[in-house]
């Protein structure tokens, strides 16, 4: 074979070996983040989060919306709560009926992230089911790639615990 043929075989080899490492590297981070279910506070730092969204929402009659809103801005925590409430469905901004800001102490912040401490955080996915009102949530950290977002409390205590921060937050 003579020089010019060595060189096309050398580069098709080599082509070869970069896309077979790269699907395999795909793979591997599928296997880490979108196989399994990560917990929060062992594979999800608690320093790594920055915004947490709980939503509910009905379409009964009255229908109902209740958000309440965990987050990191300029170095400091925050709490916002939203309630919407009317006689039409879907209930608009038009229909807010409370909403607050609070700033949070270090210790206020350190309650929410150790409600959440222990729960799963799994790949987004779309919800085409009918009827849930939620609550849908929703965890961003450093590394959830726009993907890995949707979170599960541990327990359904935790969560009642949660809702109950929540709720004295909001007076």
């Amino acid at each position: 074979m003579n020089k010019a043929g060595r060189l096309v075989l050398f580069s098709v080899i080599a082509g070869a070996l970069i896309v077979v490492l790269a699907l395999s590297f795909t793979r591997q981070t599928e296997n880490n983040y979108g196989g399994n279910k990560m917990t929060v506070g062992k594979n999800i730092s608690v320093s790594d989060i920055y915004d947490f969204y709980y939503t509910y929402s009905t379409s009964t009659n009255p229908p109902e919306y209740l958000r309440y809103r965990f987050y990191s801005e300029n170095g400091e925590y925050k709490f916002y709560f939203e309630k919407r409430e009317g006689n039409r469905f879907p209930l608009t901004e038009s229909d807010i009926t409370a909403s607050d800001t609070k700033l949070l102490t270090k210790e206020e912040w350190a309650r929410f992230t150790s409600l959440i401490e222990g729960g799963k955080v799994t790949k987004r996915t779309e919800h085409t089911e009918s009827g849930s009102s939620g609550p849908w949530l929703y965890l961003y950290w450093k590394g959830d790639k726009g993907k890995y977002q949707e979170f599960a409390f541990k327990s359904y205590e935790q969560q009642a615990e949660f809702e109950s921060l929540c709720q004295s937050l909001s007076q």
